[in-house]
């Protein structure tokens, strides 16, 4: 497999070779000069977004912008904790070492798949389906990446649902000076991680292009955890004129992916490699495409719309009892016992259109952004199919119950219209205030059956939502490069899909069910001095209300709204380098120190249950949130000398409960439980020779720290699942 994709990315380079060395119309030859390295040194990787940027308004809103190319992060495995460590208070799972899928959070909300936050590439959507099944089973190769943008909750208004916030992915763009530039990296790393990243980019004439191939594999550090994923990328820019300018992008990525399992706690300490399944799968063909318009009016006035649409499915296969079942050979059918097979197929369309003007007002200049999003999901989810016996990805039907393939067979739909407008105000010239508003409508159709018997069919339902947010943010320049931001803004999460469906036949979901809504509050004192401090310290408030969950009644299963929960802490980030205070020519390099730290008191201030209301004991008012640790800490000292870098990361994170009754011990399955805290050490290396090529390497998890994030009641589990143990990579790269 290796040779094979090495082979591939040699193959892919070596075609450029007749481009490179033909004429052009002109009769002259193209010159290949030496071009930036891969990695750029001294530069901030951490910066922020500006005031204003394209169509869209970020003054008074908490955000943080990851530079990639100055980022040392093992980009190679698409490590989240690496890449996120200057964002204070990102939460991630890190039982997936893959690096497929990132699963992060902030302020106590949960890192399932990121769906809290809104996860966008180049600025349109990449999740399932944006309103009943938020989770991003893409995540792109982080070579392939410029710049991560990230906006907490104040993106709602601009952006719409989610209380996170908003993740966009902004892919690189051909170079500007040059018809063609060739950048390639690979990676060799411990249980037989191959990375092989090649791409193609330039501009020639009014045409800009940028394409790329990657690849993935490695045999996995658990055992029964191989993987196998392919991602390919292209973009074209065509400028009609120096103010209008058209593009289109389109993704592809597959991945296969064996899930170990999950363990107990105490196989987790006694042998954190072992797996007791080894026939489960899963795998997610994607592909994404979007075209593009942008129109620069006047000096005032942009316009630009995006047009996007998304077929993907997410398919799995395997042995799915609890824990304690174990998947063996069952002699009274002399084989395995049949896997379960799960289906589900994506079909979404939208189109955002955004406007600017700038305009003057009481002698300062005011701007003004409004947009219109129309949006149309579909989503068909087949399960409890019986598959094969055997051991590989196949996602067959082997038998049928009352002549029906699946055991659960349903269809959900989505229509969504939402517009928004928000209007920066200049008051003297330090003083900014951005008010905001956004409407959306929500129709929501659901059909289908639970169960192939004759009473598991559903009743067929429509909802109709019209939801009202607003929000309004501020900013005072303390100085040309500080400022005092403050923002509040309000959200709202769809009722998802798994929450309109009953578990069973017998279950009662709640005619009234509600979106949850609440809203975010957050404030700070950000900026940087000279070139030797960077900062950003403040806090927030988080209130979710209506948060759905199942209670008893009259020994039924019911499902409504049944509390609220309310996030409040401190969000800090500070990065220090000493000795450019002295010289801005040291001669034995400079070192640069950053803290990104987080408290979140993430709690239950409200518990809707009727069955315990009157049982103090039993009530979870004031008890965690679950899946919330409370403590993030990420330390860092980096050392450059000229084109040598070494960077040092520690990464301290609390204990987390993983169910809101905050229990402690495990339960029989592991499903519930807490999870200790842990703290997890990485060291990179990278030094740039000869302009054009970059070599690095690093160590994972230095101490082979023992750990686990998170706890699953399905896939990818059941059960306790593990964090990565210590690894090692290298990587070559070129560019030119």
């Amino acid at each position: 497999m290796n040779f094979k994709y090495t082979f591939l990315g040699l193959l892919f380079l070596t075609s450029l070779t007749p481009i490179l060395s033909q004429q052009q119309d002109t009769g002259k030859t193209i010159q290949l000069t030496d071009v930036e390295i891969l990695i750029t040194k001294e530069k901030p990787n951490i910066l922020r977004l500006t005031d204003i940027q394209e169509t869209s308004i970020f003054s008074g809103k908490k955000n943080e912008v990851i530079v990639l190319e100055n980022s040392q992060a093992d980009l190679s495995s698409n490590n989240a904790r690496q890449i996120f460590a200057k964002v204070p208070g990102i939460s991630v799972w890190e039982n997936d070492g893959s690096g497929i899928q990132t699963s992060i959070a902030s302020r106590g909300l949960s890192p399932n798949r990121s769906w809290e936050f809104n996860m966008r590439q180049n600025g349109y959507d990449i999740a399932a389906e944006a309103f009943g099944y938020p989770e991003s089973y893409y995540t792109p190769p982080t070579e392939a990446v410029s710049k991560i943008e990230i906006v907490r909750g104040a993106a709602s208004l601009q952006y719409g649902t989610q209380f996170g916030g908003l993740v966009n992915y902004v892919i690189k763009k051909g170079d500007t000076s040059k018809p063609i530039v060739v950048e390639s990296s690979q990676t060799k790393g411990s249980y037989g991680l191959f990375n092989s990243y090649n791409a193609v980019g330039g501009t020639y004439k009014k045409l800009s292009y940028y394409t790329y191939f990657h690849h993935r594999s490695a045999n996995g550090w658990r055992m029964n955890s191989q993987y196998n994923t392919n991602t390919a990328y292209a973009s074209m820019n065509y400028a009609i004129n120096s103010k209008c300018n058209i593009g289109f992008e389109y993704t592809h990525m597959n991945f296969e992916s064996q899930q170990p399992g999950g363990l107990n706690d105490a196989l987790l300490l006694s042998n954190t490699l072992q797996s007791n399944r080894s026939r489960n799968w899963l795998t997610a063909p994607w592909n994404v495409a979007a075209l593009t318009f942008d129109y620069q009016l006047n000096e005032d006035e942009k316009l630009s719309m995006k047009v996007f649409g998304t077929m993907a499915e997410r398919n799995s296969v395997g042995f799915t009892k609890s824990i304690l079942v174990a998947d063996t050979f069952n002699s009274k059918i002399n084989s395995f016992n049949p896997r379960q097979v799960d289906r589900e197929n994506y079909t979404n369309i939208g189109t955002e259109l955004r406007y600017l003007k700038s305009y003057q007002l009481l002698n300062q200049k005011s701007t003004l952004a409004i947009g219109v999003r129309v949006y149309k999901g579909d989503t068909k989810r087949l399960q409890n199919g019986i598959g094969t016996v055997g051991s590989n990805l196949d996602i067959n039907i082997t038998s049928f119950t009352n002549g029906k393939a699946w055991g659960r067979d349903l269809n959900f739909r989505t229509n969504n219209f939402a517009v928004f407008a928000e209007n920066l105000f200049k008051i003297g010239k330090a003083l900014s205030v951005t008010p905001g508003v956004r409407y959306e409508n929500i129709f929501s159709t659901s059909k289908g059956y639970i169960n192939p018997n004759s009473d598991g069919t559903i009743k067929p339902t429509n909802q109709q939502r019209h939801v009202f947010l607003m929000g309004l943010g501020a900013e005072y320049q303390t100085s040309s490069t500080t400022n005092v931001y403050a923002n509040y803004s309000q959200s709202f999460r769809p009722v998802t899909f798994s929450e309109l469906t009953p578990s069973a036949t017998s279950d009662i979901i709640d005619p009234n069910l509600k979106d949850a809504k609440g809203f975010n509050l957050d404030g700070g004192f950000r900026g940087s001095i000279k070139n030797y401090l960077n900062f950003d310290i403040g806090g927030f408030y988080l209130l979710y209300d209506n948060r759905i969950g199942v209670i008893s009644q009259n020994n039924v299963a019911f499902k409504t709204n049944i509390g609220t929960s309310v996030s409040k802490g401190i969000e800090s980030f500070v990065e220090f380098n000493p000795l450019k205070i002295f010289s801005q020519n040291s001669k034995v390099g400079y070192l640069t120190f950053f803290v990104s730290y987080a408290y979140v008191d993430a709690k239950y201030t409200q518990w809707n249950n009727p069955a315990i209301e009157n049982d103090a004991s039993k009530s979870i008012k004031n008890k965690r949130v679950e899946n919330a640790p409370q403590n993030i800490a990420r330390y860092g000292l980096t050392y450059n000398f000229k084109t040598l870098v070494a960077t040092f990361q520690l990464n301290k994170v609390s204990d987390v409960f993983t169910d809101a009754a905050n229990t402690i011990a495990e339960n029989n399955i592991a499903t519930i439980g807490k999870i200790k805290g842990y703290q997890v050490m990485d060291l990179n290396l990278s030094y740039a020779f000869s302009h054009q090529y970059m070599l690095k390497a690093g160590v994972n998890n230095l101490t082979n720290e023992v750990y686990a994030t998170r706890r699953s009641g399905g896939y990818p589990g059941p059960g306790l699942l593990p964090g990565i143990g210590r690894n090692f990579y290298v990587t070559f790269g070129i560019k030119i």
